[in-house]
């Protein structure tokens, strides 16, 4: 990726003033302003590349806007995605296309519930010639690994994920091979039809930096989906979505995005939200410190997405339901009433005092 021969709309880099001083809110106080003044990023490399993948995938995508963004945040945090919306919606469309903006490896494994874990991470196998035994590399072994329908498979074989999602790395008879860089999991399930899935356990979920749940379309949506695709039955538009970052270009990114300021009453702001899903009457669970640190890699992601070297309250707030909603668990009283998740987590979002 040449950032230096885009020219984008908007680009951070042809402003008269600094990011940080275009963007500026009552929130901020000259201190700090004076303190990003000798600490300044440059976030062009990354706002121009998510500007590229944006641009990538709505020659397929329509819509979707926000969870494409929320899909690019995670990979710039090294976190894994999980994917939840009914048949039909583009969750492997998306994920696929994704893949496809990055000069990586990819592979795509199916989970069914006669999958076994040896058909995900792979086997040792005796080798009749050379006497010895020899490990065959199953289709984990990539950099960005789609795996359709997680709930599909049995316990055992999604247990085979553990290691490999936190560690990058696989243990088979001892030996421990380690995952190629960028390594991340974008899981896809459906919500609606349960027969013959096996819900995933909490450990499995908290592996995932993301649940990401995917709407219908809006009307209008639609119908541009239908005029883009009347002449195209064979899906040939996906083919027009190029490679956008490569391996270097990642690492890159994702050292940048932890140079994003944040301030330190955020970071208070931060652990004061987690902590009321914890003492909160709604919730059978609450979230765990792994949840505070996903929401503060995550907001200081999306700001350097939109070319901004320092972080916001909105940043927050905006990442809390995607990185909260699968970690916490509604009390029985609140589940039967229809409660959901959203509702109480914008509720406790909105009691705590946004910070100065």
């Amino acid at each position: 990726m040449h950032s230096d021969e885009l020219n984008l709309p908007g680009d951070p880099t042809e402003q008269s003033d600094p990011p940080y001083l275009a963007h500026t809110d009552e929130d901020l106080i000259p201190e700090t302003l004076s303190t990003w003044q000798h600490k300044r990023v440059d976030l062009s490399r990354i706002y121009h590349g998510a500007c590229m993948i944006r641009e990538e995938l709505a020659k397929v995508v329509v819509g979707q806007q926000q969870a494409i963004d929320m899909m690019l945040a995670a990979i710039l945090c090294s976190g894994h995605i999980l994917l939840e919306g009914v048949p039909g919606i583009a969750k492997t469309l998306i994920a696929k296309l994704m893949a496809q903006t990055m000069s990586t490896g990819f592979s795509r494994i199916q989970f069914t519930p006669d999958l076994m874990p040896s058909d995900v991470i792979g086997t040792t196998v005796f080798n009749m010639k050379t006497s010895e035994f020899s490990f065959n590399a199953g289709p984990i072994f990539s950099n960005i690994i789609l795996i359709d329908e997680i709930n599909r498979a049995p316990a055992k074989t999604q247990a085979a994920l553990f290691e490999v999602m936190e560690e990058c790395q696989v243990t088979v008879d001892g030996q421990t091979y380690p995952m190629q860089y960028p390594f991340f999991v974008i899981a896809t399930q459906n919500p609606i039809e349960q027969e013959g899935t096996y819900k995933l356990p909490e450990a499995q979920l908290d592996r995932f930096l993301v649940r990401i749940i995917l709407d219908y379309p809006k009307l209008e949506e639609e119908q541009i989906i239908l005029r883009r695709f009347q002449n195209d039955f064979g899906g040939s538009l996906r083919q027009m979505v190029k490679a956008v970052f490569t391996p270097d270009d990642i690492r890159a990114c994702r050292d940048l995005v932890q140079q994003v300021y944040i301030k330190e009453e955020l970071i208070d702001y931060i652990a004061t939200i987690v902590h009321y899903t914890r003492h909160n009457g709604d919730l059978f669970l609450g979230a765990s410190p792994r949840a505070s640190l996903a929401i503060m890699k995550m907001a200081k992601a999306v700001a350097a997405i939109e070319g901004r070297d320092f972080a916001t309250p909105d940043d927050v707030r905006h990442v809390c339901y995607p990185v909260l909603n699968h970690r916490i668990i509604l009390s029985p009283e609140r589940e039967m009433e229809g409660y959901t998740t959203r509702q109480v987590i914008d509720e406790i979002v909105s009691k705590i005092e946004v910070p100065r």
